[in-house]
């Protein structure tokens, strides 16, 4: 992104003696906009009367695009939010023929003169989301906090002007994250397949163990999943991808851990240390001469966890049991050939995957850099009161 020190002193340029008024979103007699709510549709609905005109709901995938019907509830510009679940405050610009569920909220600007509906998107897409509630486990954002939302109004030419510069700077942040994903799908394509290339073996060039025989120590964690203690110096591992912090550890040993149950299921860490373990993950160490860690870490994470989809009972939660584990077969190649192959997937690996070097650092990066002058642009001060007007400074 072609972004320098002369075009950031321009976009504070830009801000330098507007006046700036504070506004609720929709309270008082004269409202900046109004604000509705969706309606139940039910799958069975969206089947009966499927048509041209797309339904959205609280998901964030496709656009939020559930399904398409033969009606339309709202035809022009407005803006819509999610109400409820793990999106909510989440914020879409919309146009054109379309209906919401009861799970979004939408809005509708009363006097276009005086607000711009994508300098109030691109507001509300950092600041809506401080409103959320999230007590009891469901986070919500009803209508009631979205109507006391404050919004700063600059002079409409203003608004403009700002959402002409983040509209170029977010078609070009876009293209760029298309491309790097793009790049990124390309390697792992990549590496999948020199990893299937690298690790298929005609019969009798090598001997299959299973990994009971291979693996000398094979253990479950021990403690329950409420075992969290903040600001704890062990890693505890459980069936998410991420470990967290406690202040016991169970192991002291390199080892490879696999989440035993849930959506994570057969996801693999590595850890050399003191660590801890939830009671349905398990702890694989200490193994046999004839086959080192890395090559067996490489190759369950290739494979291990297919074949637990493919042997857990159907329509049941995915899950390993010790005998599915231990029964694992694992080719065993010799170690210089293990550890040949072993080198060319760890480069791959290193540039596909790690946040801190190669595409996925990229793409991280552009977002961040997108956040930043996004934030330049509408950084207002706030108002000491309700109804104050500010001349930025």
């Amino acid at each position: 992104m072609n972004t320098n020190k002369h075009e950031s002193v321009d976009m504070k340029k830009l801000l330098d003696g507007v006046v700036v008024e504070w506004k609720a979103l929709s309270l008082g007699e004269n409202k900046l906009t109004e604000l509705r709510r969706g309606r139940v549709m039910s799958k069975e609905y969206l089947a009966e009367n499927a048509g041209e005109h797309p339904v959205y709901s609280s998901q964030t995938a496709d656009n939020g695009e559930i399904g398409r019907i033969e009606t339309f509830d709202f035809d022009g510009e407005y803006i819509s939010w999610t109400t409820d679940g793990a999106n909510a405050g989440t914020v879409f610009h919309r146009k054109g023929k379309f209906s919401i569920t009861n799970v979004c909220g939408i809005i509708k600007i009363c006097d276009d003169s005086e607000l711009n509906y994508r300098f109030m998107y691109y507001w509300l897409s950092i600041e809506i989301k401080k409103h959320v509630y999230s007590g009891m486990g469901n986070p919500k954002l009803m209508s009631n906090q979205v109507a006391k939302v404050l919004l700063p109004i600059p002079p409409l030419s203003i608004q403009k002007e700002i959402v002409r510069i983040l509209d170029a700077f977010t078609e070009l942040t876009t293209e760029l994250t298309t491309e790097l994903t793009t790049e990124l799908t390309n390697r792992k394509k990549q590496y999948n397949h020199y990893r299937d290339q690298l690790l298929s073996f005609e019969e009798g060039d090598v001997e299959w163990k299973t990994l009971g025989e291979i693996v000398a120590t094979i253990k479950t964690g021990k403690l329950n999943a409420n075992a969290m203690v903040e600001d704890g110096k062990y890693p505890f591992f459980t069936c998410d991808a991420n470990p967290f912090k406690i202040n016991t550890y169970a192991f002291d040993t390199e080892a490879i851990i696999v989440s035993g149950n849930g959506s994570q299921v057969g996801h693999i860490n590595y850890y050399k240390g003191k660590f801890n373990a939830y009671q349905r993950t398990y702890i694989l160490a200490d193994c046999a001469d004839e086959i080192t860690l890395g090559f067996l870490l490489t190759y369950l994470k290739g494979y291990l966890r297919p074949y637990i989809i493919q042997h857990s009972k159907k329509g049941s939660v995915p899950y390993i049991t010790m005998p599915m584990l231990e029964n694992f077969q694992i080719p065993v190649p010799s170690s210089t050939e293990q550890a040949r192959i072993v080198a060319i997937l760890d480069k791959f690996d290193a540039l596909t995957h790690s946040i801190s070097e190669g595409l996925p650092r990229e793409i991280d990066l552009r977002q961040k850099q997108y956040e930043h002058y996004r934030n330049l642009l509408l950084s207002f001060p706030k108002p000491e009161k309700k109804g104050t007007t500010n001349g930025h400074q």
